[in-house]
């Protein structure tokens, strides 16, 4: 390989799942909250969109993280929207925002844009209309649009057959608006910020191995939350961009500062050392109920390995990169369990594999995962996105290493979660960058 060295002191933004969730608590809570180090990309625009045509004065969210103030009543004080409740390309938005409104005294249309109105609702649906809400699909079953209407919800003990944070938080945010008991079983531990965040605030939520997998009870949630500050620590999933870089680099240290390490969000990390990158933490610390941390990382040569089930819920959104960076690994990386994929902003698993032999590396589809062999060959070649911003992303990391020539389709779409991305990965590869950041 030619000589390729990555060294820099870099940032990332805020955590999306921080971010809405900030977003959201902020607004069902009673005072002024402050929040610092937001994501302003299209995702968390989406959810302060949605919050204020419910009535809640949510400010513009800076670009680099400033400071807001949300003032509110309380979600007691949310009123019925006069237009349709437009949640972009969120899921997280969609779907959390559900569990909010499903215990107010109104109706709702909620809609998203083509890639959010092919994904699964049922999922989130089902156990809020179990609780008590009413849910109407307007077009395709199982799809958005849909109109909720909130009532008076029952106290509510959900079995989900996955682990999905998404489907726990808006059961658990139902409770909360609701002012009712609620628990959810899920065969494995999912990524926990509602909770923590819940916690920081009063709120009683447990958590505990049970029956085989992962059960999380909210008990008498009180009748108003407190405001509250926050600072929103950088992105472990937007970090592992530049972790991967510099792991398949030929030398060099890049630090990444600020890092969010909740350990329900580190398996990319975890799974980048097995490999053989190095990667620590310096000056570890805990902020607003969360361990944030300064990532270190310098290259290794990296091996393929196996990721199964148990591995998956930590690193979903990261398994697209993952893939990309198993073609510079000796031998064979496989990914099972991950059947959840195909549920995502594309159908993530055929989206990889397709694109990686399009480029001329050798991988298998899998039912629920993916097999990828490692290559010393370049890789070279058009990359469709499905306006998947994270498979773009995953791709122009692979482009940016050497000898390889990655046209990346839509670039634009990485606005999504990571503004900024292509001239952070320029500056640091010296590869250019998308003429939309010019």
């Amino acid at each position: 390989m030619t000589n390729f060295e990555i060294s820099g002191d870099i940032s990332v933004p805020g955590d999306k799942s921080l971010t809405h969730r900030a977003l959201m608590l902020a607004a069902t809570a009673h005072g002024e909250s402050v929040l610092s180090g937001l994501l302003s990309g299209a995702d968390c625009r989406s959810t302060a969109s949605v919050l204020r045509s419910l009535g809640c004065a949510i400010p513009e969210i800076p670009t680099h993280g400033g400071e807001i103030r949300v003032r509110s009543e309380g979600i007691q004080r949310w009123s019925a929207p006069r237009e349709i409740l437009d949640c972009g390309n969120s899921g997280t938005t969609s779907r959390l925002m559900m569990g909010l409104l499903a215990a107010r005294p109104f109706c709702s249309t909620i809609t998203g844009d083509d890639s959010l109105r092919s994904r699964p609702m049922r999922r989130i649906t089902e156990p809020l209309t179990a609780m008590g809400a009413r849910v109407r699909e307007l077009q395709a079953p199982d799809r958005l649009p849909i109109e909720l209407c909130g009532g008076t919800l029952s106290a509510f003990s959900h079995r989900s057959p996955k682990a999905s944070a998404q489907i726990k938080s808006a059961v658990l945010l139902a409770g909360v608006s609701a002012r009712v008991a609620v628990s959810v079983w899920e065969p494995i531990q999912s990524r926990d910020h509602t909770e923590r965040m819940l916690r920081a605030l009063g709120v009683t939520v447990d958590a505990a191995p049970s029956d085989g997998g992962w059960l999380v009870s909210l008990d008498s949630p009180p009748e108003i939350l407190p405001s509250f500050e926050m600072r929103v620590p950088g992105d472990p999933s937007s970090a592992a961009f530049f972790v991967a870089l510099a792991v398949a680099a030929s030398g060099g240290e890049l630090v990444i500062r600020n890092v969010g390490l909740n350990p329900t969000r580190t398996g990319f990390i975890d799974t980048v050392r097995r490999m053989g990158g190095a990667v620590t933490v310096r000056d570890e610390r805990m902020a607003g109920g969360e361990p944030v941390g300064d990532l270190v990382v310098s290259p290794g040569t990296l091996q393929g390995i196996e990721v199964g089930a148990g591995d998956v819920p930590s690193m979903i959104d990261e398994l697209p990169l993952l893939a990309v960076l198993a073609t510079r690994a000796e031998g064979e990386t496989v990914v099972r369990g991950a059947e959840e994929l195909r549920a995502k902003e594309s159908d993530r698993i055929s989206a990889v594999v397709n694109n990686l032999r399009a480029l001329g590396a050798q991988a298998e589809e899998l039912p629920d995962g993916f097999v990828v062999t490692g290559t010393d060959a370049p890789l070279r070649g058009h990359v469709r996105t499905f306006h998947d911003h994270r498979i773009a992303m995953a791709f122009a990391v692979l482009g940016a290493l050497p000898g390889n020539d990655v046209d990346v389709e839509d670039p634009e779409i990485v606005d999504v979660s990571f503004p900024g991305f292509w001239n952070l990965l320029a500056s640091l590869s010296g590869q250019a960058h998308s003429p939309d950041e010019s």
